[in-house]
């Protein structure tokens, strides 16, 4: 099957996200809100976080084990990543698209972030870990390197729990479709 990546490129530069449905369907979505993660002071992390960044017991990486970043993210009971959805991730990232921030201990993969980077913005689609601490420290570290390339961008997509310990907050679409032209301006990427 073939995908055409500016068209999907450009419903993610609407605003728009890829989802597959309990039957595997896949569609894209929408929402009246947008979670957003701080790039400023307003990120925050629970203090026994602290403790494991100072251990340094795990090293970072990007896209050092992509498809492993996906797998563990469509590695749960209810998954909307469809294998269709992972064949399209595996095109945005040999395109230069999608990326995986991923957390190490030793040779063995922590856990990791994957997402869509377009201009300024960081369009995350899932975490995972597979030991304790693993996506919590990718999501810190994430952010450090998304505010040294100053991107304007962290989109979450969806509420939850788990993003609102990192100060995660909700915008209004018009006010997320702002912040999104104006991190398409500008011609990023997460590596050096």
């Amino acid at each position: 099957m073939q995908y055409d990546v500016a068209a999907i490129i450009r419903g993610y530069a609407q605003g728009y996200f890829l989802m597959a449905d309990e039957s595997d369907r896949l569609g894209w979505y929408g929402s009246k809100e947008h979670t957003l993660i701080p790039l400023d002071d307003r990120f925050r992390y629970p203090k026994s976080l602290q403790r494991v960044l100072n251990q340094e017991k795990f090293t970072v990486a990007i896209n050092r084990d992509f498809f492993g970043v996906v797998a563990g993210c469509a590695n749960r009971e209810t998954t909307w990543i469809s294998p269709e959805l992972k064949k399209i991730y595996w095109l945005l990232y040999q395109t230069g698209y999608a990326y995986s921030f991923e957390t190490w201990q030793g040779n063995k993969l922590a856990g990791g972030i994957l997402g869509i980077v377009i201009g300024g913005a960081f369009i995350g689609e899932s975490m995972f870990y597979n030991i304790p601490e693993g996506s919590k420290v990718a999501m810190v570290k994430l952010v450090e390197r998304l505010r040294q390339k100053k991107f304007i961008l962290f989109d979450a997509q969806m509420m939850n729990p788990h993003l609102a310990r990192f100060g995660a907050y909700p915008v209004s679409n018009q006010e997320y479709e702002k912040l999104l032209q104006q991190a398409l301006q500008l011609p990023y990427s997460l590596e050096d």
